[in-house]
């Protein structure tokens, strides 16, 4: 036989959905990718602008080595030039100021002028290329040539200096042997013939060679070809402006502003204690995401979803309450409790009721347990009408009618909901104790939610928020299956792995989340802003629909509700049937 009641293993994601979803999260962050485009587009209008009226002229400048053979193919010119050298030199102070001095630039003007210029060498080549820019092209042009000009120059002024000064030390290595041979020169024409002025030739004949030796390098420095360079391409005046244009710079901009906005979105992203996505609420859960609410733009939306004009959330309560059906752990105790992280539980109480009336639906006797008895407000919002009392509370001698005996709750009062074509369903409401814990654990609240062991019911249990409060943990034991109705950009992922430790903790099971979206009116993280609550005694005319805030009720854990205290829906009064709008819990 196969089991049904199963629960369904989340799907293994593959790579192109892994992909969808992280760019869905980056798109929750579309504040920061808007403000990295309008950055990006002010630094392209910027750009733009500034570039407009620039002009670029180009002059290239090939260098050569002197030399006296300049067809000798073993000579290597980038072993006699340091090209790299040759660089810093164009950009030199000194070449600036020849060409300032070329130009009639002063001394204010002189550090711009040496700003505009740029000096490269393309790769593998022996070329200096000099690149100018200025407001016109004339003038663009006018200072690279002068530049080119003026470098020229000094390096023909430098390589001159250098041969002169050889030159100059080779003659005064020399000409002390000349003097030296001169006067040997006399004496051997004054000396016999024999064997001194044999000697006296000899020495002669060296010191001749020596002075040869000496002539011949000068001779051959006096005959290098000097030239520096030469010009192969002078610059002209440019046609155009040198900026990519307003239109392409806007582009240029807008892209990189995405492109930091994506950044920006991504780091805000990784350091998100909020939950990402769906997974990252199952992850931290451990248990599936059964819904995710659709976003109520009616200012509140009702409490009861069912015959309201837009179907979806009607039949989004429907599938979760279908899900929950098929799960075993629920289908085999009927028993669910439906809490929030923290903050308001208003759309916890929607969920429990709709839950309700979709488990009414389908023919089960549903009995919805009001277990906040800090801020109970159910009663007073729902289309009720007096029951019968629980079994359990049915003693000899009680009151017969819907007026309560007893001021600790549960109390005996029951209630019956009309969720309309849906059905009804019973509901124990919730009254303000003065003991939380112990009305919640209490042998008359056990036996409540021990309606579900009968055939064909279920019991839904409404508690404050686990975070907030402990009465859900002191639920737990007897109400295991616990769903988590929360936002998932209010809640942190460490509270959804706090809260399921501590259902764990206390012998419970996290059944599933439904998720939604923030509350209108409502700041993200925060439960200000929204609409003022409607207490237990608000009518149809209060509350925020009728533009009067109604203070909210606060916990009274350690008072005592006086006797004759009326209670809306206790029977003493007629609710007509009416659609009645969530208030804050």
């Amino acid at each position: 036989m196969i089991e049904t009641n199963r629960p369904a293993a989340a799907p293994v994601d593959d790579e192109p959905d892994l992909l969808r979803d992280q760019f869905r999260q980056l798109l929750r962050y579309r504040r920061l990718i808007g403000a990295g485009i309008g950055i990006g587009l002010l630094g392209g209008v910027y750009l733009g602008i500034s570039t407009a009226d620039t002009y670029v002229a180009t002059a290239d400048v090939v260098l050569r080595a002197p030399t006296d053979d300049p067809f000798n193919p073993s000579l290597a010119p980038d072993k006699a030039i340091n090209i790299g050298s040759e660089r810093q030199v164009a950009l030199s102070s000194s070449i600036a100021n020849e060409a300032a001095k070329k130009l009639g630039v002063d001394a204010s003007g002189f550090a711009a002028l040496r700003s505009g210029l740029q000096v490269t060498n393309p790769p593998q080549t022996m070329v200096l290329r000099f690149t100018y820019t200025a407001d016109s092209p004339k003038e663009a042009a006018k200072r690279a040539n002068t530049m080119t000009e003026a470098y020229l120059l000094k390096r023909q002024e430098a390589l001159d200096a250098t041969r002169d000064k050889m030159v100059k030390g080779y003659k005064e290595q020399r000409d002390p042997i000349a003097k030296q041979l001169d006067e040997l020169s006399k004496e051997i024409a004054r000396m016999p013939a024999g064997a001194g002025r044999d000697a006296a030739s000899s020495s002669k004949t060296d010191l001749q060679s020596e002075v040869g030796g000496y002539n011949t390098k000068i001779t051959k420095l006096e005959a290098l070809d000097m030239t520096p360079g030469r010009v192969t391409s002078a610059a002209t005046a440019p046609t155009a402006t040198d900026g990519p244009g307003v239109v392409m710079s806007l582009a240029l901009g807008a892209a990189v502003g995405l492109a930091l906005g994506l950044l920006a979105a991504w780091v805000r992203l990784v350091f998100d204690p909020a939950p990402r996505s769906e997974g990252d609420v199952a992850r931290a859960l451990r248990a599936p995401v059964l819904g995710y609410l659709p976003r109520d733009r009616t200012g509140g939306g009702p409490l009861l979803a069912a015959g309201e004009a837009d179907p979806r959330l009607a039949e989004e309560y429907r599938s979760v309450a279908f899900r929950l059906a098929y799960d075993a752990r629920f289908a085999d105790r009927r028993r669910l409790l439906v809490v929030a992280p923290r903050g308001s539980s208003e759309t916890a109480a929607a969920v429990a009721v709709n839950l309700a009336a979709s488990f009414a639906e389908t023919g089960k006797d549903v009995l919805l347990i009001e277990a906040d008895l800090r801020t109970p407000v159910l009663a007073s919002q729902l289309p009720t009408d007096a029951g019968g009392r629980p079994r359990w509370s049915q003693t000899s001698g009680g009151p017969a009618g819907g007026r309560h005996s007893d001021t600790e709750w549960p109390d005996g009062r029951q209630l019956v909901v009309d969720a309309g074509e849906s059905g009804s369903f019973d509901l124990i409401p919730g009254e303000r104790a003065r003991n939380v814990p112990r009305s919640l654990t209490s042998a008359r609240a056990t036996r409540l939610i021990s309606e579900a062991d009968s055939p064909n019911s279920t019991v839904v249990v409404l508690a404050p928020p686990v975070l907030s409060y402990a009465d859900a943990l002191a639920l737990v034991d007897r109400v295991d299956g616990v769903l988590v109705v929360c936002d998932p950009r209010a809640v942190h992922r460490t509270d959804l792995s706090r809260i399921r430790e501590l259902i764990s903790g206390a012998g419970g099971t996290v059944l599933g989340a439904v998720l939604h979206a923030p509350l209108p009116g409502e700041k993200r993280g925060k439960g200000k802003g929204g609409p003022a609550p409607v207490g237990p005694g608000a009518g149809p005319g209060t509350g925020a629909k009728a533009g009067k805030p109604v203070p909210q009720p606060q916990p009274i854990p350690y008072e005592v509700a006086e006797p004759e205290q009326h209670i809306p829906g206790d029977g003493t009064d007629t609710v007509a049937l009416r659609t009645v709008r969530m208030g804050r819990r």
